[in-house]
């Protein structure tokens, strides 16, 4: 089984990539997209929004990271996954799930769906700029408005020379509404050859168990569930091994929103930066009663001291 962070626009970026990788269980993460239009990217953009290019495509406790491309332009998708291959990336992703309006106006994600005859040429182009040995991969959504053409879609990325596909268990309109529909996984898998992920609505391992007995297959990628609970990867590798399944308590976790702080105040502006925390804490108060409390007291702070002092961080000078 290889359970997977996903790439979360504006969420999970190179700072919270790093805290979360660390807790365990996490076997590879993807950065947030990184736009392609019809230029070549600079290696700067890039190691912009993928800076663990310059550490070996890994984070700080060691964890691969991949670069997700989007876009819609086959030659300039290929010639901007050869560059990031060259600074680094040992596998490509291409996104064809993103539901945001702004990205699906001005063609790329979901609405690529729509075009199963592009997906495959966009998959085509790429797999034969980079290098043999690195993997291409695709994330996509059971379609854009109707699940009806997933197979389709799928079987057209499989045969462009995807490597394997995550499927997030809903359509573009469906958004992010509950329920996934985790049915239409086994479905994609036996249209396909290469191994295709779970993705959507795990929250909890009773979560993951359901998933894997309608879904059928082992592979998944957390999203959401996993910001809000920083340690599910590593409670569902628990309950796959047959091991004790312990919970990480708010005490534990409180180390981890201090560093992300620190990290956040570093590498943002003043005015970004609580925005960042209080984004996270946001998605922590579904699972730990102690981040509504400490989220109610900073809804409102602006100031960096008084954040980092509710925190219990007390800033550098360099800071």
């Amino acid at each position: 089984m290889q359970i997977a962070l996903a790439p979360m626009e504006g969420l999970v970026d190179n700072i919270l990539r790093d805290v979360l990788t660390r807790v365990g269980g996490i076997d590879w993460c993807v950065t947030e997209f990184i736009r392609i239009n019809d230029r070549l990217l600079t290696p700067a953009y890039f190691h912009k929004l993928a800076p663990e290019l310059l550490t070996g495509a890994r984070t700080a406790a060691g964890v691969p990271l991949r670069v997700q491309l989007l876009g819609s332009d086959p030659v300039c998708l290929a010639e901007n996954a050869a560059l990031a291959c060259e600074l680094g990336s040992q596998v490509i992703d291409l996104n064809f799930g993103c539901p945001a309006k702004t990205v699906n106006k001005s063609r790329g994600g979901a609405v690529l769906l729509k075009e199963p005859e592009l997906l495959n040429e966009i998959v085509e182009h790429v797999r034969r700029a980079v290098p043999r040995h690195i993997p291409v991969t695709a994330k996509m959504r059971l379609g854009f408005d109707s699940p009806d053409g997933a197979l389709v879609c799928a079987t057209a990325l499989a045969e462009g020379g995807a490597a394997h596909i995550v499927v997030h268990a809903r359509t573009k309109t469906d958004g992010y509404k509950p329920p996934a529909h985790w049915e239409w996984i086994p479905r994609v898998q036996e249209v396909v050859k290469v191994p295709v992920f779970a993705n959507g609505d795990i929250w909890s391992v009773e979560d993951w168990r359901r998933c894997r007995e309608i879904s059928g297959v082992e592979d998944i990628m957390l999203g959401r569930g996993l910001v809000s609970r920083p340690d599910l990867a590593r409670q569902i590798a628990a309950a796959r091994a047959g091991e004790e399944v312990i919970e990480l308590s708010w005490a534990e976790l409180q180390p981890m929103l201090e560093d992300f702080w620190v990290q956040v105040v570093e590498q943002l502006t003043p005015r970004q930066a609580p925005g960042r925390l209080k984004q996270w804490l946001a998605m922590l108060t579904r699972n730990y009663p102690e981040a509504v409390e400490l989220f109610t007291a900073l809804r409102r702070e602006t100031d960096l001291d008084a954040v980092g002092h509710l925190l219990g961080v007390q800033r550098t000078e360099a800071a």
